[in-house]
C-alpha cells in the first residue's frame, strides 16, 4: 500500500512571483498570496427523451486575486493611468511553487494578459496591529505551464 509522504506537501511560502509590465520585469516580493482560477463557461443542452439537461463547454474565463502588502504604487499607477487617460495596462505574471523538500519538484505557471479589476486608492487603519495589505482582483486571458510538478509515486 502506498501513502502520501508529509514532506511532499508543498509549502505555500516557498516560491517566487514576477510580473512583466510594459516589458519591465517586477519581482512581486511584497506578495502575500496569489491565486488564479480557470473556469469553464457552460450552456445547458436539452435533449429530447432525457429528463436531465446536459452541459456543454462553450469557453472559459480566468480570474484571480493578488494579495500584497500595501507598499507598492505599481498597480495604483496602472489604475490612475486608466482613469486619467483611458489607457489600460495588460501584463503577464509568472508564479513558481518550489519546495526543495518535496519530491514533486517545481511548478511554474504563466498567466497571460492579466488586467486588474480594482485597487485601493488609499488606506489607513489605526485600530489594527496588522500590517496594511490590499487584495487586487484581476482577470487573465491565457495561461501556460513552463514547468509541472513531478508525478509522485
Amino acid at each position: 500500500m502506498t501513502f502520501f509522504k508529509a514532506e511532499d506537501a508543498i509549502s505555500g511560502k516557498l516560491g517566487t512571483a514576477f510580473a512583466t509590465i510594459d516589458g519591465r520585469v517586477e519581482e512581486l516580493f511584497y506578495a502575500k498570496a496569489i491565486e488564479a482560477t480557470a473556469e469553464k463557461n457552460k450552456v445547458e443542452v436539452p435533449i429530447l427523451g432525457k429528463t436531465a439537461n446536459s452541459q456543454r463547454s462553450v469557453g472559459w474565463s480566468g480570474t484571480g486575486t493578488l494579495t500584497i502588502y500595501y507598499v507598492s504604487p505599481i498597480f495604483r499607477r496602472m489604475m490612475l493611468d486608466y482613469v486619467k487617460t483611458g489607457k489600460d495596462t495588460y501584463f503577464d505574471m509568472q508564479i513558481t511553487n518550489e519546495d526543495p523538500t518535496s519530491a514533486a519538484g517545481a511548478q511554474t505557471a504563466t498567466l497571460i494578459g492579466c488586467n486588474i479589476d480594482s485597487v485601493i486608492v488609499t488606506k489607513l487603519d489605526t485600530s489594527s496591529d496588522d500590517m496594511l495589505e490590499e487584495e487586487i482582483p484581476f482577470t487573465y486571458n491565457d495561461f501556460d505551464y513552463v514547468d509541472e510538478f513531478n508525478q509522485l509515486t
